[in-house]
């Protein structure tokens, strides 16, 4: 047996994953995880299949391209070592969600904020809507020594970069909120 991680990008319409697991099937593959969205009219998804060894890259690729209906773009990679399992959220995993009228390098600045205090962002995801841009990220602050002394950081951050900016446990966020990050 041999695992593939697939990204695959195509124009949004009803059927692209049943086209894309339907060749996964036909081949097969045995989906282990999957995550799409779709962001303006156009789907990406990422997936990791176990495979059978006779299967190839290049197989797959054609597979997915054999379903004719769609243009899409697919990369394969396969995993010299597969995985076994989930790994689990860190203990110290974060959510931060930050506003701010739109401009460019927002996602910039608070991806470069969080770089320079060693903070993984471990999902992302934003929007635009009527001029205000929104983020919304998972964060592991396991390396981050004082949780107090971010906070005023991340304060100072937010008050000389225009942005309202907030910062929970991902207990309490999911606890509370309807999204559910990864």
């Amino acid at each position: 047996m041999k695992q593939m991680v697939l990204s695959v990008l195509t124009k949004d319409r009803p059927g692209v994953i049943a086209d894309v697991t339907g060749a996964i099937f036909r081949l097969k593959g045995d989906l282990a995880d999957l995550n799409q969205s779709v962001l303006w009219n156009y789907l990406t998804m990422i997936l990791i299949v176990n495979f059978p060894d006779t299967v190839t890259k290049e197989a797959l690729t054609a597979a997915i391209a054999a379903q004719g209906t769609a243009d899409f773009q697919v990369s394969v990679k396969e995993l010299a070592a597969p995985l076994t399992a989930r790994p689990p959220a860190p203990k110290e995993t974060f959510i931060m969600t930050v506003q701010a009228a739109n401009r460019g390098g927002l996602v910039y600045q608070v991806s470069q904020f969080c770089r320079e205090h060693g903070i993984n962002i471990l999902d992302l995801t934003t929007a635009l809507r009527d001029g205000r841009y929104t983020m919304a990220l998972q964060l592991d602050l396991s390396a981050i020594a004082s949780l107090a002394a971010l906070r005023e950081e991340l304060s100072a951050f937010a008050g000389q970069s225009g942005l309202s900016l907030t910062l929970q446990h991902n207990d309490l966020f999911q606890a509370t909120e309807e999204v559910r990050l990864h």
